[in-house]
């Protein structure tokens, strides 16, 4: 499969059957730290890592918007995630794969490891990885696409850094074409995406500032 068609696959498996649903941060942090809660993110990590299809859409935002309330997550600027993302570049994929699993293991739920690991797997055909991190991948965003319909700033779409918010802009098969404007809330950016008539609202955001 080609990866430009990952994404395409996405919008029209999660795009076409998510209903709209809020996350409350306030729950959202309180239940992933209660060892008691149904929502404890131990147990959900357990079933994303050994059933991602079994993640119903609450525990896929819980998941998600989890990563918020966490200190152990993988940053873009640190330096394993660079030597992965160079590896990419490189088409190194055998090595994508073996730094890919470290940081995967170290943060399940990171987006950007997990499209890498997929191009990596989809080079090296390896059809079971890459069909069980598709689904991982299909509840994460699943769980983007719950957040709001982004039609409007109050209904806009949540998104947890600006590079997920370019993996949603790509599902929406938004580009160069499109202009953005933004606007700073008290816990993010409104960032609208303008094409003529259509606007998308897209909310990247800062929780722990």
């Amino acid at each position: 499969m080609k990866y430009q068609y990952i994404l395409l696959f996405l919008f029209i498996s999660v795009f076409g059957f998510s209903q709209n649903l809020k996350p409350d941060f306030k729950n959202i942090e309180k239940n992933l730290k209660k060892t008691d809660s149904p929502y404890n993110y131990d147990k959900l990590i357990f079933k994303f890592k050994g059933l991602p299809k079994s993640l119903d859409s609450i525990e896929s935002q819980y998941l998600y918007y989890g990563r918020n309330f966490r200190d152990d997550t993988v940053s873009t600027l640190d330096a394993e995630f660079k030597s992965l993302t160079e590896a990419f570049k490189n088409n190194n994929f055998e090595d994508c794969i073996r730094q890919g699993k470290v940081l995967y293991e170290k943060d399940p739920t990171n987006l950007d490891v997990i499209l890498i690991l997929l191009r990596a797997y989809d080079s090296q055909k390896d059809g079971d990885n890459f069909v069980h991190h598709l689904s991982q991948l299909r509840a994460l965003t699943g769980a983007i696409k719950s957040s709001g319909d982004g039609k409007s700033e109050k209904t806009a779409y949540y998104v947890n850094s600006v590079g997920d918010e370019y993996i949603l802009l790509n599902m929406l098969n938004i580009g160069q074409d499109y202009t953005r404007s933004s606007k700073a809330v008290k816990d993010g950016m409104i960032d609208i995406w303008e094409k003529g008539d259509e606007k998308i609202y897209i909310k990247v955001l800062y929780l722990n500032v």
